[in-house]
This record gives structure tokens, sequence and C-alpha cells, in this order.
């Protein structure tokens, strides 16, 4: 009951890349990158464990961003003529690389992280993939003229690299679309669509994530106009609950989300956020506790998965640790309160 685990992210170490930034510089270059990568990934893999999580993952310490680190490996990309794009609605501008062909992988995209991940941990091990509809919404169209093209173009890769990474060993496959709360329409009419082809022919757990952004200024100040309810969950949920995917990863606490939203998702497994991702003040077990408290007025308890908000990427590493103990602390409080 009330198995941990993050939505995805993780900092990256100073002797990494540069920290606390969402597209952060890499420090170093070619073997001595890629083993970087891995010591990082092999270092949160044991700080999950040692938080007490029960689901783990890789950090994405692999990856510059969590959508640019899928598309590296994607021909028909320009990465070389960036452009700057209003994202998210424009809610901050980017730079951006540009599609500009058909699609096609080049090959793997995350094997290297996953077979490492899953060679090093004997928990459930869960890896994220950026979503279609984010995606498409974090490059330059020059080639399709249509985004659900596009998104169905993206999703079929997509489901390429899920599929080897369900053979790698990965227990749950995680869909990320924070563009799902912004584009809420684009979402019910092709947005899960588009998912469902992604997730085409899993069998381990398929999920997805959706939240309201990292915890920089962009995302706090676009949450400062949402008002004192967040509804844009209730135009989504009842497409998901219709769909195939299994698991939703919702933002929650310090949020002005109604928990009864919840609801809308019927007969899903509900990953709870209760960490907020926008300050570095350390939850308490007890809070934690609460807002699952919260969440089982609105979902069965063995649906409940408590969850961080959204990633931690642009946290210091200390205070993202401390988040990750207080999660494991406070979904064991919540045991001791709830349990049958």
């Amino acid at each position: 009951m009330f198995e941990t685990a993050i939505a995805g992210s993780l900092p990256k170490p100073s002797w990494l890349s540069e920290t606390e930034k969402l597209w952060p510089q890499w420090k170093l270059a070619g073997p001595d990158l890629q083993q970087a990568k891995a010591d990082a990934t092999l270092l949160w893999i044991k700080a999950q464990e040692d938080a007490g999580l029960d689901v783990v993952g890789d950090g994405e310490q692999s990856r510059q961003h969590f959508v640019h680190g899928f598309l590296e490996q994607v021909e028909g990309i320009d990465f070389d003529n960036k452009v700057t794009m209003g994202i998210r609605n424009n809610r901050y501008d980017a730079q951006v690389p540009q599609v500009i062909a058909a699609l096609r992988l080049k090959g793997r995209v995350h094997a290297f992280e996953a077979q490492l991940a899953r060679a090093h941990t004997k928990k459930k091990l869960k890896f994220t993939l950026p979503g279609p509809l984010t995606i498409v919404d974090t490059v330059a169209d020059r080639f399709y003229g249509d985004k659900k093209t596009m998104a169905f173009a993206f999703a079929e890769l997509l489901n390429q690299e899920a599929l080897a990474l369900q053979a790698d060993g990965v227990d749950i496959i995680q869909f990320d679309e924070p563009g799902f709360n912004v584009y809420m329409q684009d979402a019910v009419d092709w947005g899960v669509q588009a998912l469902e082809i992604a997730a085409r022919g899993l069998t381990c757990t398929t999920a997805v994530h959706i939240c309201y952004g990292y915890g920089i200024k962009a995302n706090n100040d676009w949450k400062e106009t949402l008002g004192q309810e967040w509804r844009q969950y209730a135009q989504v949920f009842p497409a998901l609950a219709a769909s195939s995917i299994q698991q939703v990863s919702l933002e929650c606490y310090q949020s002005h989300v109604p928990p009864d939203l919840m609801a809308l998702l019927k007969d899903k497994d509900v990953m709870v956020g209760v960490i907020d991702v926008a300050s570095d003040v350390i939850e308490t077990p007890e809070q934690v506790a609460d807002t699952i408290g919260i969440a089982l007025q609105h979902v069965p308890r063995h649906r409940i998965f408590p969850c961080t908000n959204c990633g931690l990427a642009p946290m210091s590493r200390e205070v993202a640790t401390k988040k990750l103990e207080a999660l494991a602390q406070g979904a064991a409080l919540a045991r001791q309160r709830y349990g049958a």
C-alpha cells in the first residue's frame, strides 16, 4: 500500500553539468561524459533506495532535457539550427530544434541508462519518456504542417523505444505530458490517442505524468494566473479514464487542484503528488500523510501511489534528497494511519 516513486528527474551533480538549471550545459564530453552520466545515475539510484522509495528511476541523468534527450536520437530533426520559439502556449521562450524531414529513430535511445539502472537495483524500475503532444510543443515544425500528424509520427517512435525498454526489464514506462494541462482540447481530441499509439503492445505498467511544470519562475508565475481552482484536469481525466493507460501522475500538494477531480480517473492507479517542486521547504512526514489522507477520500487505497508533483531537476541535491526522504517517511506514516 502507498508505494512511493519520483515523477522522473533529479538534480545533476556539479561535476556532470551546470546545477539548478532546466537546460544545463554538460561539463564533460565524449567517454568522460558517458562515464559521468553513469556515475550520476548510480548515485541517484542509491539515494532513492537509501531514502526508502519503493520504485526507483534513473533520474534522467543522461538527458539534458526531458524532451530533447529523446529527440537527439531521431532522424529528421535539425539540432544545428535551433530557433527561439514560445512553448507551453508561449509561457516561456526556448531554443528548440526543427523538424525538417520524415521522422525515424537512429537506433536505441535510452538503452545505456535503462540497462545500467536495471543491473543495479532490485526495486521496481520506472523509466520516463516525453509524451507525443508535449514533444510537438517543444519542436519547430518545418515538415508535417499538422500537429496531430506529427504527434502520431513521434508516437510510433516512442512505441519502438518503449517496447525496447520493456525488454530491458523496465517495470513501468511513463509518458510525460505537461502539455495536457495547456492544450486541453488537443489532449482530448488526439493527445490521448497518440499516447495509446506510444503504449501499443506494452505489457509492463503504463503511466502518464501531467503536472503544472517544474519549479521555475515562468511556471510559478503562470500558476498565479490560474485562480483559486485549477480545473485543467477535469477536461482530460475522463479521456484518460477511458484509455488503456494504467497510472496517472498528478500535482496535488500546495496546488489549487480540487482533490475531487481524482475521482474522474475511476479505475486508474493515481500517483498523487505529495511533494512540492516549487519550494525548497522540506515537507514533514505528517504533511505527506495528510495529503495521502485527502486522496483517500476520492481514490481507493490500493490505487494510491505517493509521488513528487513533478521532476526535481532544478533543485539542489541537498533539498531533493531531503524531499525524497520526506516522501518515504510520509508514506510510512500514512500506512500506520490508514492501514487496514
